[in-house]
């Protein structure tokens, strides 16, 4: 059975893949959702992210399908105490920012959805550097307080932004972030590598990042002269283009050889294994996509093949 790891300082326990649920009420339905948090949930996976304005982007949906799915599930199943359900606030059309009003607002319509009384993980989903941090802690402690919220978290936040909010927690003795979820995986290393790791480092966060797999262009399937079928293929498609795009594919290939690993199972290994991660996330729109994420928590790839793949990348 594949061990838990622990979320930063806090006493949350996860699995190392995180699933991703923006495709819940858009590539996936009810029906497909279910079966896929079945199958994640049978395979001992227990770390559900969402964010109340998935998936607000398709014609139709006003925001908030994904934590309505998540919610159902969970009821049907009877399980709210195993999963470790995160969301995030700041994007949802009607909640829109980080004003202390906004975050209590939107936290309370996401544990409507959700059909629960506490959230495990709650981001700030996109920093807003016009409120000040004092307003967003003091906001985010609140829901702590209330027990409305486990712990606390930050996603696409700055360096500068992060260490100012760590300190007012420090200083006045708040809720203090456990986690940052930055956009980081094989073909995207720039945005969190440098002064965000090394403060996430220092400060004891766990990272989990999201685009794991590039938009599903680390899972092997895009290559010269072939087309996907996928909602996401334009943003995958793009590494094609990019020598370093070229490079790691035939790194993850020779080593996903080497292991008889499918190629996504290798991407998702390497960034487990870089500093300060704890689980990345990917999504699954169908069961079948499952066992290739799932795998990430069996695969330990040497320190050769680590440092084959960090060059490829580079």
């Amino acid at each position: 059975m594949t061990s838990l790891r622990k979320l930063g300082l806090s006493d949350l326990e996860v699995f190392p893949l995180s699933l991703g649920g923006n495709v819940f009420g858009w590539t996936a339905d009810e029906a497909t959702s279910f079966a896929v948090l079945d199958a994640y949930a049978a395979a001992g996976g227990n770390f559900i992210d969402t964010a109340d304005s998935y998936s607000a982007w398709v014609e139709g949906n006003s925001g908030g399908e994904s934590e309505t799915i998540i919610g159902k599930w969970v009821t049907a199943r009877g399980n709210r105490s195993d999963v470790v359900i995160a969301t995030k606030v700041s994007q949802h059309p009607e909640f829109q920012g980080l004003t202390a009003a906004n975050i209590k607002a939107a936290a309370d319509a996401s544990l409507r959805r959700l059909g629960t009384d506490y959230i495990d993980l709650y981001y700030t989903h996109f920093d807003k550097p016009e409120v000040p941090v004092e307003e967003i802690i003091g906001a985010l402690d609140e829901l702590v307080k209330a027990g409305k919220v486990r712990h606390i978290a930050a996603s696409n936040i700055s360096a500068e932004r992060l260490r100012a909010s760590l300190d007012f927690s420090e200083r006045e003795g708040l809720a203090r972030y456990v986690a940052l979820q930055p956009h980081y995986n094989l073909v995207s290393r720039d945005t969190y590598e440098g002064e965000l790791q090394d403060l996430a480092e220092q400060a004891g966060l766990a990272a989990v990042p999201y685009f794991a797999l590039a938009s599903g262009f680390l899972t092997g399937k895009y290559r010269p002269g072939t087309t996907v079928d996928s909602a996401r293929a334009g943003g995958a498609a793009k590494h094609l283009e990019t020598e370093r795009g070229q490079r790691v594919l035939v790194a993850l290939d020779e080593v996903a050889q080497a292991h008889d690993a499918p190629v996504p199972t290798v991407a998702l290994a390497w960034l487990a294994a870089q500093p300060t991660v704890a689980a990345p996330i990917a999504s699954a729109r169908t069961v079948e996509q499952l066992p290739a994420l799932l795998g990430v928590g069996e695969l330990t790839l040497t320190e050769e093949e680590l440092g084959r793949l960090t060059e490829a990348s580079a």
